[in-house]
């Protein structure tokens, strides 16, 4: 199991909902923090990546429990 220092629940929430709360948590993290993310919507996947890539952040883990998905993502 990954360290995470702040927790943001998504489910049941739709694109781009789950993005825009990732984006406003992760602001209000300090560089080095993970932010682990649960999401229900299957299109967040794709959407985290690319959240990932697009701001510099690190996706360092992803896993998906049979419709529930879960992402770390460390703020650079």
């Amino acid at each position: 199991m990954t360290a995470f220092n702040d927790e943001l629940d998504a489910r049941g929430l739709n694109c781009p909902l789950p993005i825009l709360r990732t984006k406003k948590s992760m602001n209000g993290m300090a560089a080095g923090d993970v932010l682990k993310v649960i999401a229900t919507d299957p299109g967040s996947v794709k959407d985290m990546e690319a959240y990932a890539k697009q701001t510099g952040h690190d996706l360092i883990e992803s896993q998906d429990d049979g419709g529930e998905f879960t992402f770390y993502i460390k703020k650079n």
